[in-house]
């Protein structure tokens, strides 16, 4: 079996992939995660997946698969990244409330000693309750909202908020599992 290596510090994607019977190692990865001009959440969500795989590659054996993912939320075709403040927090979640938005997920699979980098994006739709002012206030002065793209986490309190999701709740969290569990296993890299 091939070890894992997750090139992120994301929680939530800990979780995920421990929930899902991995052993891994984690390596933090240095990216900067600004979008570029023009370019598609898609686009974004899978190059900055890569560039984290990437970036932590060197560190480790080269038979090691590294995993990197990057999250978006997508709303009127523009994207919601990490709130600055809670005053922003709020604005996003206003903006989300009562409607529709994307979530996507780029991953990448990076094996040096193959010459392997493989790349995909796994996208989800979130409707969302109608929240007011005050429950988004109330929310974001949790802090919880404010290390997530889109100012909320499914996951936590922010779930009372979601109505629907379309897709993959473990994507909307931050790992579509279900889509990387078998492209690891051509890896070789099994859940224990």
């Amino acid at each position: 079996m091939r070890s894992l290596v997750l090139a992120s510090t994301s929680p939530r994607r800990r979780e995920l992939l421990r929930g899902a019977g991995f052993r891994f190692s984690i390596a933090e990865p240095d990216v900067d995660e600004s979008a570029l001009p023009g370019e598609s959440p898609e686009s974004l969500a899978r190059r900055l997946a890569l560039a984290k795989a990437r970036a932590v590659v060197s560190r480790v054996d080269a038979d090691a698969c590294v995993l990197g993912a990057d999250t978006v939320v997508v709303i009127d075709g523009e994207l919601l990244g990490k709130p600055r403040d809670e005053a922003e927090a709020v604005e996003m979640l206003l903006r989300l409330a009562g409607r529709t938005h994307r979530v996507l997920t780029g991953f990448a699979l990076v094996v040096r000693s193959l010459g392997l980098e493989d790349t995909g994006v796994v996208e989800s739709a979130v409707r969302m309750h109608s929240v007011d002012r005050a429950a988004a206030e109330r929310y974001a002065a949790t802090g919880e909202p404010l290390d997530k793209a889109g100012a909320y986490a499914a996951q936590g309190e922010a779930g009372r908020f979601v109505a629907e999701i379309v897709g993959s709740r473990a994507n909307v969290i931050g790992l579509p599992v279900e889509a990387l569990t078998p492209r690891l296993a051509e890896l070789k890299v099994l859940p224990s």
